[in-house]
């Protein structure tokens, strides 16, 4: 029988692995980076939105909302794709769908019309997380792999960046429509940048030993002991891994826990705390564009800092930390009217609420193996983005009968709850081997 000769492209530690490295990375970068400002988007051009349909806050958030089903739904189906077929090829097909479906909002004539092209565009923001979150932990070092997740996580926050710019270059000429449209380009680019990329060693060589056992049995062979079982397991659909024992499936819960709280805190604060600036501040699009650049950039401090701490003390710990102080960080906002503040108070949110995004690449991939990594990557986040994404809706009609300041102070205890579950419920993986 002849045995393919295994890829070992990401295993050593001289500079054209290191090369090969980096170039996964800037990729997966490239690719979130392009979620970030398709969702983003959306935040800057809400109130025009609303203008122009005539639209409840409710009726504004269920926008989002319809985004966010199309990217659960997207994450599901690309996150097995890519188990089955590979993460690359599924990689750059996510970016090239929600790239088109995000130039159609531009046409859009109706509410419907827009809310069909936003979920059109979110079964292509949906795979793109976890396949690039995959991609990343499975070629990086165990020693740096929640810094280079981190790296990934990042690329989300230049997406934001390069929304709030474009709002304030484009919206003012060509209106949201124009907005809209120019969003491709960046999209397009992202997609070229995947030229090229091999599918990681782990991937590629466990591809190859289950075609080398079902050579085997094709030929009539006895199986060892061994063989059987990782035929059994590869054979697995990639969903079953998830559920595969009790202690299996309550840490599935638990980090779905985790991945709802972080997609409900970061879309109820990112999609509404634009339009709280503008009404009940007063400011202008290029004054809030101001608070969101800086909101980011504490984002950005906060996320670096939580990969390092992670890679160095540990997950349960980072995220603890992180999780209580983002609580302390949102009911805190929700006090402040100076105008200095509010700038100094968003940075400071950004920084906890959302610098968690570090950890979970590294944190779902160290508990799946690589027949369903993919799957429980996209799987999970994906399950917290179909919660979370009912937080601008929530939030909006909260903000109908109290306030918008008053709605996000909720947040502040479901943070305090998350804290809970990962003490409770979510098992250390610091400097775990893939298999």
């Amino acid at each position: 029988m002849e045995m393919k000769t295994k890829q070992n492209l990401f295993s050593g530690d001289d500079e054209a692995t290191w090369k090969r490295r980096w170039k996964m990375m800037y990729a997966s970068i490239a690719g979130y980076a392009m979620d970030g400002l398709d969702m983003l988007i959306l935040s800057f051009v809400m109130t025009a939105i609303i203008k122009e349909f005539g639209l409840s806050f409710a009726e504004a958030g269920l926008i989002a909302t319809y985004t966010l089903i199309g990217a659960v739904l997207g994450g599901y189906i690309f996150g097995i794709m890519a188990d089955y077929v590979g993460r690359v090829k599924v990689f750059s097909l996510t970016i090239i769908l929600f790239s088109i479906f995000t130039g159609l909002c531009a046409f859009a004539s109706s509410l419907t019309e827009l809310n069909i092209y936003r979920f059109l565009s979110g079964l292509g923001l949906g795979g793109e997380f976890g396949i690039g979150m995959t991609l990343v932990a499975e070629t990086w070092p165990a020693a740096k792999r929640a810094r280079a997740s981190a790296g990934v996580a990042i690329g989300w926050q230049m997406g934001a960046v390069l929304a709030a710019l474009l709002s304030a270059l484009v919206v003012p000429h060509f209106g949201w429509r124009g907005l809209f449209a120019i969003g491709v380009l960046p999209a397009l680019f992202a997609a070229w940048s995947r030229r090229g990329i091999p599918e990681p060693d782990i991937w590629v060589n466990r591809k190859i030993m289950k075609e080398t056992i079902q050579q085997k049995v094709a030929q009539g062979e006895a199986l060892t002991e061994s063989e059987q079982e990782f035929l059994n397991k590869a054979n697995k659909f990639p969903l079953t891994h998830l559920f595969a024992n009790p202690r299996k499936s309550v840490t599935t819960f638990a980090l779905t826990v985790m991945t709802s709280v972080q997609n409900f805190g970061y879309y109820g604060i990112m999609i509404w705390l634009p339009t709280i600036l503008m009404q009940k501040h007063n400011l202008t699009l290029n004054k809030t564009t101001t608070w969101m650049v800086v909101t980011v950039i504490g984002m950005v401090i906060g996320i670096y800092l939580f990969g390092q701490f992670a890679d160095r003390i540990g997950r349960r710990p980072a995220y603890i930390t992180f999780y209580i102080c983002s609580a302390a960080a949102v009911w805190g906002y929700s006090v402040l009217n100076d105008p200095i503040l509010l700038l100094i108070g968003g940075a400071v949110l950004g920084f906890f609420c959302n610098g968690m995004m570090a950890g979970y690449g590294a944190l779902l991939s160290e508990h799946y193996t690589t027949d369903a990594r993919s799957t429980a990557q996209n799987f999970i986040f994906n399950s917290g983005r179909a919660v979370g994404g009912f937080a601008p809706v929530i939030i909006g009609m909260l903000a109908a009968q109290y306030t918008l300041n008053g709605a996000l102070v909720i947040l502040a205890f479901i943070y305090l709850a998350a804290a809970v579950n990962v003490f409770f419920l979510v098992p250390e993986t610091k400097d775990s081997k893939l298999d």
